[in-house]
């Protein structure tokens, strides 16, 4: 009866060993991530995701001592153990997605297609956010909303990433505009330069050449002649991707207004109805006609 007690004793004190050596890991983690988030020149992905693994490293050691020391365990894992084969085949079977996921999440940790707090958007969902944590499962994205987005690591392994934050995270934002083809072309361009260039968020990003050469700072072509509008394109550049959207819309405001002020149009759609046979009139429209005169 001693031994009993003894016994289980042991075994809930590595139960109780295991969740606070458990929480004090994540909590020395948890500190090193923010002093390392606090330089540029350390990424923390990797401290975020041994964070986010060292819970079930810890759990996992814990159960195995258990199962070694208890004796009705250890005869029921020989017995297991001699029908290996199938129990393989089974746990394969059943724990494929989840052994998916956590390889994908080391490869996403070795290969780095993006890290923590870069700004990323999956083309096939429209999806965008910024990563917010990577787990051994999956990755937790917060978009705009403030909303959590949680993806498996396979999924997000196997889909197309555009990464606003790799390498570099200056953004060349295209901001286009449609004039009237009565319009002054190069008074539009002169409105939509000015306004560019008073935007905080604006950045000259010229080479030492380009400025030498004189190359304007906002880039402008003339990018197509539509249906009812000439098309405008304005290249201008941003610190990051939430700069550069910004700056998109307050110039879309700021032209907008100008537009109005100084005579620019910008057009809407026209349609020209052509009537080949043109309709006689019957006694009905000529009543309609009467009532509404």
């Amino acid at each position: 009866m001693k031994i009993d007690i003894l016994y289980w004793g042991f075994v809930v004190g590595i139960i109780v060993i295991s969740y606070f050596v458990s929480l004090i890991a994540r909590r020395i983690l948890a500190r090193i991530i923010r002093k390392k988030s606090e330089n540029l020149k350390e990424d923390p992905t990797k401290f975020v995701f041994l964070k986010n693994s060292v819970s079930f490293i810890i759990f996992t050691i814990a159960l195995i001592i258990i199962f070694l020391i208890t004796p009705a365990l250890n005869d029921i894992g020989k017995g297991l153990f001699a029908g290996a084969g199938i129990l393989a085949a089974t746990i394969g079977f059943a724990s494929q997605k989840a052994f998916s996921n956590i390889l994908s999440g080391i490869f996403i940790l070795i290969f780095k297609p993006f890290s923590v707090q870069d700004t990323i958007e999956i083309k096939s969902d429209m999806l965008k956010g910024v990563v917010e944590e990577i787990t051994l499962r999956h990755t937790v994205i917060r978009d705009y909303e403030n909303r959590r987005i949680v993806i498996p690591n396979s999924l997000i392994s196997e889909t197309t990433l555009l990464n606003s934050s790799m390498v570099d995270e200056k953004i060349k934002k295209h901001v286009d505009f449609g004039i009237s083809y009565d319009s002054d072309i190069d008074k539009a361009k002169s409105i939509i330069e000015e306004e560019i260039l008073k935007h905080p968020n604006f950045i000259d990003n010229r080479t030492d050449e380009e400025k030498e050469a004189g190359t304007p700072l906002v880039t402008m072509r003339l990018v197509g002649l539509g249906d009812f509008s000439v098309n405008i394109r304005a290249y201008v550049w941003a610190k990051s991707n939430d700069d550069a959207f910004v700056l998109q819309c307050d110039v879309f405001e700021s032209v907008k207004k100008r537009f109005d002020k100084e005579g620019v149009e910008i057009p809407f759609p026209y349609r020209t109805l052509v009537f080949k046979n043109k309709p006689e009139k019957t006694d009905s429209s000529v009543k309609i006609a009467n009532k509404n005169a």
